[in-house]
């Protein structure tokens, strides 16, 4: 059985040991308590390697923390930012199918587990709360395993049970979780999120991320009915179309009933109705990612973003101005997953413009690298229009990016595209 430490007497240069590599939780799974307490004793403990996943809520992690601590992460997605822009955060590109594979063959290693657990239930359950995405495969090889027991989090229903035996040590905590408000989103926000509705009918299940374009998505879908969720995130608005009915889960091949997601990243309120709650299940990265799974679902509209694309359908989604500050993530999986579902479609969907209007997200050439290639390209989304790429040669690909960019760039895009569209074509 784990070995109880009070908070005040945790001592984590006994347990970690200089060169070890500890694994935590992302986004609002994040074990905060026991976060602060490995940055305090840093230089008791000596060097170590740390994997952070992709997302960051909190602010415990500061560049100057990489004195001692080497981070590493699949992407740089709010707080870890700052670390990349400081050029201390090493970034491992990967699809999220892989990182369990990565994580069991010691590819990325885990000698220390950080979890972030809910009380146990009344039959002495623990559940793995708000993330349940990748922390099972990395307890595979650790040899240490800490769990912070947070008595506010909730209890959640999750795909595979924690053998408590598993656990080494416990530190009980009693603090809010971390709380993200739903984005707020304007005009343009609205015109992507309508463009992209016309491919959302009764019975489609969705796949989309958190943030203004995908909370416009779901607030222009109330009038649906029997919409399905599976995604490796999920936040209040899709709480609301459960509470609404829009939400049921009823059409899905598999997991039906059921909300099928990863990680929570919400408010206080999604946390609430998600405690033992049966219609919301955490499934790991194995389910959530995979292609044999994704191409299950029949009627499955995947909906990402980017950073830009260029003209032939290429997305870049990780790097702006020669900084990581995305991923690729789930991306390419969602892509490739809902293509291969019988009636499924993928869809890239950003505003035309960044910087206030002054650039164009539709570009001759990235600028930074590829995280989707144009041989995977579906369906393309601005507020100006649909670019559907399948099929389709370079030439026609060209034309239609240029119709779907802002009006106030397309002059130049056909001036820059025109040596690719002669070298596209025929002679």
């Amino acid at each position: 059985m784990p070995e109880e430490i009070n908070l005040r007497d945790l001592d984590l240069s006994r347990i970690i040991r200089s060169g070890d590599h500890v694994v935590w939780g992302q986004g609002s799974s994040e074990p905060v308590t026991l976060v602060e307490k490995l940055l305090e004793q840093r230089h008791a403990i000596g060097r170590l390697g740390v994997f952070l996943g992709g997302l960051c809520y909190s602010n415990a992690l500061k560049p100057e923390h990489a004195d001692v601590i080497e981070f590493t992460a699949f992407g740089a997605i709010g707080s870890l930012r700052p670390l990349s822009a400081a050029g201390v955060l090493r970034i491992i590109p990967l699809h999220l199918s892989q990182l369990p594979g990565y994580l069991l063959d010691g590819i990325i290693r885990s000698d220390v587990v950080f979890l972030h657990l809910s009380a146990p239930d009344e039959q002495g359950h623990f559940s793995y709360s708000l993330g349940n995405d990748y922390l099972q495969f990395a307890m595979k090889r650790a040899r240490v395993v800490i769990a912070e027991v947070n008595d506010q989090a909730p209890w959640t229903y999750c795909e595979g049970a924690l053998d408590p035996a598993r656990i080494d040590y416990i530190v009980r905590t009693s603090r809010p979780v971390m709380e993200m408000q739903p984005a707020p989103f304007g005009p343009v926000e609205q015109a992507i999120a309508r463009n992209v509705a016309n491919y959302v009918e009764d019975g489609t299940t969705i796949q989309l991320g958190i943030g203004a374009i995908p909370d416009a998505v779901l607030a222009g879908v109330t009038d649906r009915r029997d919409l399905g969720i599976h995604s490796g995130l999920v936040g209040d608005r899709v709480m609301e179309l459960i509470e609404r009915g829009v939400v049921t889960n009823a059409r899905k091949p598999i997991d039906t009933g059921i909300t099928t997601c990863g990680t929570l990243r919400g408010t206080k309120r999604l946390y609430d109705f998600a405690h033992k709650n049966r219609a919301i299940r955490l499934f790991t990265l194995m389910h959530t990612h995979r292609a044999e799974i994704l191409s299950q679902l029949d009627k499955l509209v995947g909906v990402n973003s980017a950073v830009e694309a260029d003209l032939t359908g290429q997305i870049g989604a990780e790097v702006a101005d020669g900084v990581h500050v995305g991923a690729v993530g789930g991306q390419g999986d969602f892509v490739r997953g809902a293509q291969m579902a019988a009636r499924g479609r993928s869809i890239i969907a950003f505003p035309a413009t960044a910087r206030r209007g002054k650039v164009s997200r539709i570009v001759t050439r990235l600028s930074g690298p590829v995280t989707t290639a144009r041989s995977d390209a579906d369906l393309i989304i601005t507020e100006h229009g649909v670019a559907d790429l399948r099929g389709q040669p370079l030439l026609e690909r060209v034309r239609r990016m240029i119709a779907i960019s802002h009006p106030d760039f397309r002059e130049a895009l056909e001036r820059d595209a025109n040596a690719l569209m002669r070298r596209s074509s025929p002679s």
